[in-house]
């Protein structure tokens, strides 16, 4: 496959070896952790591994583990029903479970993890078990707040369909991206709404699923078949960045190492996975936001190729699901299509 990038950046191969990979984080070490979710297991890329090597498995017998994000050297893993940590990484591999309180849904059930600047307590998406529908279990559709420890668990956001990636800016602000819902009725219909989402993550914020959907310019408008009578949007919060409909945005990082010029120095990289309720596939690729004055000001291509041709019955030769900055600045992706791990360098 050709993928495009801007001028003076390059594309190379890390792995050929990783089946389903998802997420990823860098270790204090230099190692390359990534969730290889369908499999249950964690898994090591150590620097200057060959491309077809098998990566070592450091966890297993996990359920649907996912976001990972380290803390000192603890690893903690977002899974199924919550948090569990690998204490002492690399020397030690035993998961522990920290917090154990979302229901295992069928929909949605790949949970995003974000740990607090001060280090003290972790944030963790919790998706719909629908498309849209009255939730039964009032922490579902949110963004979940707990304690390091897996004391004092609180829904810290509500109205999120499904808040499937998380990370902090340079500030120390909380930021998501939001797969919104699938076929919405005619009107308006569902092509290009709703947008997805890039979202400031504010305390209390209500963003607006199953009653509202955002409209391309990011407003909430009323859901034509909420499950709640008569909707209203009001107070609800706008979406910071609308993205184009049923791009699928699941892993978010933001940028702050030194290989890459200077207008990428604290903007996002989100992987869009790509669509597939849309006659016209859209995403398959990886994106910028840029920043300015702390707010997102606009997104463009940066990593495109994985769909071959953007028409009706197009096919797509992979998919991007993760990113992740390395110690010397260049930005990682993973592919669960193809269990690749791709490289991105500029210079």
């Amino acid at each position: 496959m050709a993928l495009t990038v801007p001028a003076n950046f390059h594309v190379s191969m890390v792995s050929t070896a990783v089946p389903g990979a998802r997420f990823m984080t860098f270790a204090p070490n230099g190692d390359l952790i990534v969730s290889e979710t369908g499999g249950g297991q964690i898994v090591a890329i150590k620097p200057g591994a060959a491309i077809n090597a098998a990566p070592g498995v450091i966890a297993s017998g996990l359920e649907r583990p996912h976001g990972l994000a380290f803390n000192g050297n603890d690893l903690y893993i977002a899974t199924w029903t919550g948090v569990s940590v690998i204490k002492n990484y690399p020397t030690g591999f035993t998961p522990q479970t920290v917090y154990s309180g979302i229901q295992r849904t069928a929909d949605h059930n790949n949970r995003a993890l974000a740990i607090a600047p001060d280090g003290k307590s972790f944030y963790e998406s919790s998706g719909s078990d629908c498309n849209i529908c009255t939730e039964p279990d009032p922490q579902l559709a949110t963004i979940m707040h707990v304690n390091l420890d897996g004391t004092g668990p609180q829904i810290y956001a509500a109205g999120v369909r499904n808040g499937s990636g998380l990370a902090f800016d340079p500030s120390g602000n909380l930021w998501m991206v939001v797969n919104q819902r699938d076929d919405l009725p005619n009107p308006p219909g569902h092509e290009d709404l709703p947008a997805d989402e890039f979202d400031s993550v504010i305390a209390n914020g209500n963003y607006g699923w199953p009653t509202c959907y955002p409209d391309t310019n990011g407003v909430r408008q009323p859901n034509p078949d909420s499950p709640v009578p008569a909707p209203n949007c009001t107070g609800q919060i706008n979406t910071a960045l609308p993205f184009q409909a049923h791009s699928a945005p699941l892993g978010i990082v933001f940028y702050n190492g030194s290989m890459f010029p200077a207008q990428y120095k604290g903007g996002a990289f989100v992987a869009f996975h790509g669509s597939w309720d849309r006659m016209v596939p859209t995403g398959y690729k990886v994106v910028f936001v840029a920043f300015s004055g702390g707010k997102p000001t606009g997104v463009s291509d940066f990593v495109s190729g994985w769909l071959t041709t953007p028409t009706q019955g197009a096919t797509q030769a992979g998919r991007p699901v993760g990113v992740a900055v390395a110690p010397d600045g260049s930005l990682y992706i993973s592919d669960d299509q193809n269990g690749y791990i791709y490289r991105v360098t500029y210079g």
